[in-house]
């Protein structure tokens, strides 16, 4: 995974819009699956393609969230709450709306994680289980 070449500080990523974080984080986490993906298998590019749409949806970030959470430390649980509660510009059209406001959050945390230079914790939460 290519890491970020000038993290910024905390305390102005924490300032930046949560869903500017969850834009970023949208990025990376799928880069970061598709990078697994491919490192782990040999299969032809449909099957990974849709192994990581499974992975990077709204749906599949929602179930990594319920076993990540646990494990979130209070400055990141207020990350992902920022993330969940934000305004968003956009709707959902494939996943529920609890599950669209959790990947936000999720998606937030993660562009957090890797703007602030947390790469190592970033793919800890990420990759707790197997892609």
């Amino acid at each position: 995974m290519t890491m970020i070449t000038s993290p910024i500080p905390p305390e102005r990523a924490k300032q930046m819009n949560p869903v500017v974080l969850a834009f970023v984080g949208d990025a990376v986490y799928t880069l970061c699956v598709r990078e697994a993906l491919a490192l782990e298998s040999g299969e032809k590019t449909g099957a990974l393609n849709k192994r990581a749409s499974e992975k990077v949806s709204a749906h599949g970030q929602s179930e990594s969230l319920a076993r990540i959470l646990p494990m979130l430390t209070e400055e990141e649980a207020d990350i992902f709450r920022r993330g969940r509660n934000a305004k968003k510009p956009t709707r959902s059209k494939n996943a529920t709306v609890g599950e669209y406001v959790r990947s936000t959050g999720f998606e937030a945390l993660i562009g957090y994680l890797y703007l602030t230079g947390q790469t190592e914790r970033m793919q800890q939460l990420c990759f707790g289980e197997s892609v």
